[in-house]
């Protein structure tokens, strides 16, 4: 468990996937907070998980894909993947979100 306070500055990123990197920041047994730097042209590939998800593009430009939706989401935007929603992105260009995930994704610790 880690509660803070934390400075993102202060916190190695984790290589998630090519182009994509996590800072996770503060986090208990039932919400964590994370901060991802994504290069354009990343790919995040179609996946699901327990956690509820909901982000905030801080800037940057992102394309997410649903089976049932698609949206691009672009600095000061919102968005939110119920829990087990299958998504996936594309990175249109260099891109910073926050994203909050309920509960804690064990992975990410």
């Amino acid at each position: 468990m880690i509660k803070g306070p934390i400075n993102k500055e202060n916190v190695e990123k984790v290589k998630a996937l090519e182009g994509i990197y996590r800072k996770t920041l503060v986090y208990d047994n039932n919400v964590m907070l994370c901060f991802f730097v994504l290069e354009k042209d990343a790919v995040v590939p179609l996946h699901e998980h327990e956690a509820h998800q909901i982000g905030y593009v801080l800037k940057g430009k992102i394309k997410f894909m649903t089976e049932t939706r698609e949206f691009i989401a672009k600095e000061g935007d919102s968005y939110l993947f119920d829990s087990n929603e299958k998504h996936s992105a594309e990175l249109l260009e260099y891109t910073e979100i926050i994203e909050v995930f309920n509960p804690t994704r064990d992975d990410y610790k």
